[in-house]
């Protein structure tokens, strides 16, 4: 997401970071640049202004002439201000102490609503222990109610049975009441949306809140309908006192307009973004995560709950232990593999690490695509158990019979070989350095030196020095 906002960023701040002093002009010829960037990302005019405004007023002060590092500075300035247009705090779900909390889910039709019913419905099962009841209130569109009841299925969470012939009201109150009932924390309704805002939408919305009283109203919006989901936003909001917004396909919508519009046109914060089709690509939405992705300056919070969710427990432990003795073979290089391409794959991991605009690049220009994964993984999986478990013992007879069985090539079994040689010398390296203590202070020193850690991913993607990088050393598509 973003992407093309970020890389229009970049490549004003780069210039910046390059001078040693800044002018007024200098910083007035950026923000002419910023601009141009914010509106070519499709975000409304009215929020352009006042952002480009309040950011050379800051810019143009003392704290950025006298700086030491004057670009960096500008940089900063521009990162608070996104941060504070996007809503400052990321803020979370109103659920009170006495359940049920009522989560009422409106929005347009093909807005992708019942599909985050059931996201949402997954996040607070798995990430915040509740036990969620879902039901649709859908009557009008065919087959709607079973949808959520395949979804229901397929996430593991309850959905209200169906009877035929029920209000909408009537749905929605004999929810609340079997929610209280059988002791659930948390019921979500899906009401039913239309192709465009009328009188009849708004007002069976109104009669299924005054029935209900629900805790939160949050109204589902397509991101890549750009200034359009601002609209839809501002015209439920007029009907309906909204709490929040989520945003779907926010991994398509390459400029983000309607993200960085919402909060300063409606007033209402984004409270989640939908980052995928599968069911657990969900994010609550942090403003100053989501500023930092903008800016190039990754998001390490995100990258450790993504690897914390999809990351077992005893695998993490069974890691954990041979580490510490300074072991790494062909097995853990596989299993961080698939932890990895679980995770989201190169591209995901790429646009949350700081400083990886060289690797982001490497992926733009198809020097590096997403099978890379796959194909190392290949590799190793055409070795026999004795072979991954000691990788000394692999001769050339032997690598010519990898390679034909995982379909690549010597000089890629060559690579994968090397990798794990390198992560296994780096292991007992930390093992002599006193473990994880020794590992997180020589983190601190490193910072983000281009040698430090932000180059293992840069060399992984292609660049050059890493394992799987230099120009002619990828793995074949």
């Amino acid at each position: 997401m973003f992407d093309s906002l970020a890389d229009r960023l970049g490549s004003v701040f780069e210039k910046l970071r390059g001078r040693g002093a800044l002018t007024e002009l200098d910083v007035r010829a950026a923000m002419r640049e910023v601009r141009i960037a914010l509106l070519e990302a499709d975000v409304a005019l009215p929020v352009v202004k006042d952002f480009v405004e309040q950011a050379t007023e800051r810019a143009i002060g003392a704290e950025v002439i006298r700086s030491v590092t004057p670009g960096q500075q500008v940089v900063k300035i521009v990162n608070d201000c996104l941060v504070e247009l996007l809503g400052s705090e990321h803020e979370g779900l109103n659920i009170p102490a006495t359940p049920p909390a009522v989560l009422m889910m409106v929005g347009l039709q093909g807005s992708g609503k019942t599909t985050s019913t059931a996201k949402l419905a997954k996040f607070l099962t798995e990430r915040q222990g509740k036990k969620v009841l879902m039901a649709s209130l859908d009557v009008a569109r065919p087959a709607a109610q079973e949808q959520l009841r395949v979804l229901g299925e397929q996430t593991g969470v309850a959905t209200l049975p169906i009877i035929a012939g029920q209000s909408p009201v009537t749905i929605a109150e004999r929810a609340r009441q079997s929610a209280k009932l059988q002791g659930f924390d948390v019921v979500l309704l899906d009401t039913a949306g239309r192709l465009s805002v009328d009188a009849a939408l708004m007002a069976e919305m109104a009669q299924i809140a005054n029935a209900t009283q629900p805790h939160e109203i949050l109204l589902v919006v397509d991101a890549l309908t750009g200034q359009d989901a601002v609209s839809t936003a501002t015209l439920f909001k007029a009907e309906v006192p909204l709490t929040g917004v989520i945003l779907t396909r926010m991994d398509g919508d390459a400029r983000g307009g309607a993200a960085l519009s919402m909060r300063a046109i409606t007033g209402k914060p984004i409270k989640f973004a939908g980052t995928g089709e599968k069911l657990d690509a969900l994010e609550a939405f942090d403003p100053q995560r989501v500023a930092g992705r903008i800016l190039g300056m990754g998001d390490i919070v995100g990258l450790v709950e993504r690897a914390a969710a999809n990351v077992e427990q005893a695998d993490a432990e069974r890691m954990a232990e041979k580490l510490s003795k300074g072991q790494f073979d062909l097995d853990d290089l596989r299993a961080q593999l698939k932890q990895m391409k679980a995770m989201g794959g190169l591209g995901a991991l790429a646009s949350m690490m700081p400083g990886v605009a060289q690797a982001k690049q490497a992926m733009a220009s198809g020097a590096v695509d997403e099978k890379l994964l796959g194909r190392m993984e290949a590799v190793i999986s055409s070795m026999t158990p004795k072979e991954r478990s000691k990788p000394e013992i692999i001769t050339a007879k032997r690598k010519i019979r990898i390679a034909k069985g995982s379909g690549t090539t010597v000089m890629e079994v060559n690579r994968v070989l090397k990798m794990q040689l390198e992560m296994a010398t780096a292991m007992k390296k930390l093992r002599k350095m006193g473990g994880m203590k020794g590992m997180a202070a020589m983190l601190g020193r490193m910072g983000n030196s281009p040698g430090g850690v932000m180059g293992g991913l840069g060399g992984l993607l292609g660049g050059p020095g890493g394992p799987m990088g230099g120009p002619g050393n990828k793995f074949k598509r």
